[in-house]
């Protein structure tokens, strides 16, 4: 009984140890190659990375990019787990910039690049597109305040302030709705230089800013931004009030097809009314003749009696 025990122990032991050979056979990694992270799932800004959610692939060695992970335990260790900083796709390298320190928690601060900020500004359901707006998204900043017109009273003007910003959160949240559905925030809290910071501070303060939801990948063009005032309220035209150059250029170039600008309007020019010509003085020719007898001057009416 006893032999059969041990028989049936080493049958399991040689088993075992054959089957640990194959794996460490068949994990080994081809010349040249090395073993990195990438994510098992798509992973969403704030989520952990676990055993689960993570996997490791041959990768080139000489194409091996900086802050790559090849052990698990850089990534999942106990207390010293790293949390995702960012949407990372399915099968995509894992790399330190895109998730926390070692232990560390999410924060908005370690999602801002070198010598950028963060600032939030107050938006309503029309100024923040009505919720459309997600974070990561790209926006413009448009700026409606009074200003001195030429006529020395005030004038209602708007601006660009700011173009091509990132959105870091709106509200709360600072990751999109995996639906995308819109997101009711009263803030939004912009990716923005120090400079630009100013700006949004100062322009909350002296007007109303509406955010402006851009095409992913759009240049900025500062050559088409204008001041918008109060004579600009017509379809297809632009004034140029306060930027009469910029209104020049687009009459030789209009800016977008079916757009065209306008020179302001001119007062017309009273031209003085010429006086008439002076009529010459006609005498009137009388048919008559003088006959004088004396002192006496008699007039005869001749002619008119002819047929």
């Amino acid at each position: 009984m006893a032999l059969g025990i041990a028989v049936f122990i080493g049958l399991i032991a040689v088993i075992l140890a054959n089957a640990f050979l194959t794996a460490g056979k068949n994990s080994q990694t081809p010349d040249g190659m090395v073993k990195v992270a990438v994510a098992a799932v798509p992973l969403q800004y704030g989520t952990a990375l676990k055993q689960e959610n993570i996997r490791f692939i041959n990768y080139p060695k000489d194409a091996l990019p900086a802050g790559s992970f090849s052990e698990a335990a850089e990534l999942i260790a106990p207390g010293k787990r790293r949390i995702a900083l960012m949407p990372i796709a399915a099968n995509e390298l894992i790399l330190a910039g895109k998730v926390t320190g070692p232990g560390a928690g999410a924060s908005i601060a370690a999602l801002l690049p070198e010598g950028k900020r963060a600032v939030s500004v107050r938006i309503n359901d029309v100024s923040g597109v009505a919720g459309f707006i997600q974070p990561a998204d790209s926006v413009d900043v448009l700026i409606t305040r009074q200003i001195a017109g030429k006529t020395g009273s005030n004038e209602q003007v708007t601006d660009v302030l700011l173009q091509n910003t990132r959105v870091i959160a709106m509200g709360k949240r600072a990751k999109s709705d995996e639906e995308g559905k819109p997101l009711a925030a009263k803030t939004a809290t912009l990716e923005v230089t120090p400079l630009e910071a100013q700006k949004l501070a100062l322009g909350q303060q002296v007007g109303d800013l509406s955010l402006v939801l851009r095409k992913p990948g759009e240049q900025d063009d500062a050559l088409a931004l204008s001041t918008v005032s109060l004579e600009d309220l017509r379809y297809g035209t632009y004034a140029g009030t306060y930027r009469p150059q910029l209104a020049a250029a687009n009459l030789a170039a209009p800016p977008n097809p079916g757009w065209t600008a306008v020179k302001p309007a001119r007062a017309p020019v009273r031209k003085p009314t010429p006086k008439p010509l002076a009529q010459p003085m006609v005498q009137a020719v009388r048919n008559s003749v003088d006959v004088v007898r004396g002192t006496t001057q008699t007039s005869y009416e001749v002619g008119g009696f002819g047929g």
